[in-house]
Parts: C-alpha cells; structure tokens; sequence
C-alpha cells in the first residue's frame, strides 16, 4: 500500500466551524472536508447510493430518542444529507444513518499542520492524509 500524502485544503480560518470545503484531487477523486465544532473530517464526495456529489448536500442534524413515544433533534451539524436521494451519512464516521454497519462513504484523516515560519499565518493549515 502507498505511503500517505498530505494535500493541504486551505488556512484553518477559512473554514470555521458548520462550513466545508469541496476539493478536487487531481486524481479522478473529489472530497469535501469539513468543520464540525471545531474539528475537521473529510469525505469522499460520492455517495454510495446512486454516485450524487454526496458532499454538497444539506448539513443537518437529526431526531433521537429521549423518552418511550418522544423524539428531541439532536446532533446538529453531524449529519449529511445526499442531494439527490436524501440518504443521511455522518460526517464524523462517514456511516449512513440508516445501516450505519453496512453503508458507508469513504473518509480520510485531517489535521491542522501548524507553521512555525515567522511570515505565516499561525492559524495552519488544514490538510487532508490521502
């Protein structure tokens, strides 16, 4: 197996947190990295289903349940929801809500790559492992 790459996204303060970032690989691959409360996760932009451009659809959350009969909405900002057909996938597992152990989109690790150079930005870098 290839050694990982890391492919820098952006500057971490160009992606604040609810907001993604959709990049093209160069390699036939697109993902769409994103920030959830202050981390990142990275997705491949093609859902399983039917090969819709998973990662510009809605960003939401979704019903759990509390009580026997009662439902309170939760995880806000977690859940992604496929434009074309509605499947809803994690975004922090990329598992998909409904069979979370047999569908699921491809993820990649992220970090913020600090830099220690004097000239730049010290927010870092957001970059993805490929």
């Amino acid at each position: 197996m290839p050694e990982k790459r890391p492919i820098a996204i952006c500057p971490a303060a160009e992606l604040p947190p609810g907001e993604r970032r959709i990049v093209d690989l160069g390699d036939g691959r697109s993902i769409g990295v994103f920030n959830v409360h202050g981390k990142y996760y990275a997705l491949r932009n093609l859902c399983p289903h039917a090969g819709a451009e998973l990662c510009r659809g809605l960003i939401t959350g979704m019903n759990e349940t509390s009580e026997v009969g009662e439902f309170r909405w939760g995880r806000e900002g977690e859940i992604l929801r496929c434009p074309w057909h509605g499947w809803e996938f994690d975004i922090l597992t990329g598992r998909s809500v409904f069979n979370p152990n047999q569908v699921r989109v491809a993820t990649y690790e992220t970090a913020v790559v600090e830099s220690f150079e004097t000239d730049v930005d010290e927010t870092g870098m957001v970059t993805v492992m490929i």
